[in-house]
């Protein structure tokens, strides 16, 4: 298994090449932002055709993620259907490639603000969820944060190596937040220089790029 391993709240977890977070003292795996539907979405609001593949592909990790983790529990911290439509329209074909996954496994979809309401598919839909000591939601923001682990953003992190800059997704890291990158394929990012996340995240806040293994660093503000 590729992947960082890091302390948070007095926990220790670890961030996964894929994008995902594990937390094994719990069984726990958590994603965000699968964002499933987007390619029609985007060909229906008229932008690019893009291969309609994006569901397969991020169900399959997601699901690789389940068995090399041996996950008992699945938290998906929102935005993991592009909209409600989207979410009416894939919901069979998500509950099909999902159900043998499921079974067995306690699962929670956190809801986000692309998908604010319940779904027709298995498992618990939750706005946030506490497991002591982490609490998990979809946004950020709250002024007095300690163990918050969100999505929303999809951080990015630009890098220079060897004479060229390289970006990645990334999560973002401080004493009290942690931001999970996009898990989706298509989604896009926003880079951890961008006020909204250099003012959102504290002194000394690190960025683990996402790679084989993952890398950490400090976050570039």
């Amino acid at each position: 298994m590729n992947a960082l391993e890091f302390r948070f709240c007095g926990e220790t977890l670890a961030a996964l090449s894929s994008g995902a977070l594990w937390w094994p003292a719990q069984a726990t795996l958590v994603v965000s932002d699968l964002h499933l539907g987007q390619a029609k979405h985007m060909a229906q609001r008229g932008g690019p055709i893009l291969p309609p593949y994006e569901i397969r592909e991020t169900l399959d990790r997601l699901i690789a993620d389940c068995d090399t983790t041996h996950a008992a529990r699945v938290i998906c911290l929102g935005d993991s259907f592009d909209d409600l439509a989207a979410a009416r329209a894939t919901a069979q074909a998500v509950t099909d490639r999902l159900a043998p996954v499921m079974a067995g496994r306690k699962w929670i979809w956190i809801e986000g603000n692309h998908d604010p309401g319940p779904v027709d598919i298995g498992g618990d839909h939750l706005s946030q969820i506490n497991i002591a000591p982490l609490t998990f939601r979809h946004i950020a923001g709250d002024t007095d944060a300690s163990g918050e682990v969100s999505g929303h953003y999809h951080p990015k992190a630009r890098v220079k190596a060897r004479g060229r800059t390289i970006t990645r997704p990334c999560f973002l890291l401080d004493a009290a937040r942690l931001i999970l990158p996009a898990y989706g394929t298509y989604t896009g990012g926003l880079h951890c220089d961008h006020p909204d996340l250099s003012g959102l995240m504290g002194d000394g806040a690190t960025a683990i790029l996402l790679a084989r293994p993952p890398i950490r660093i400090p976050m570039p503000r």
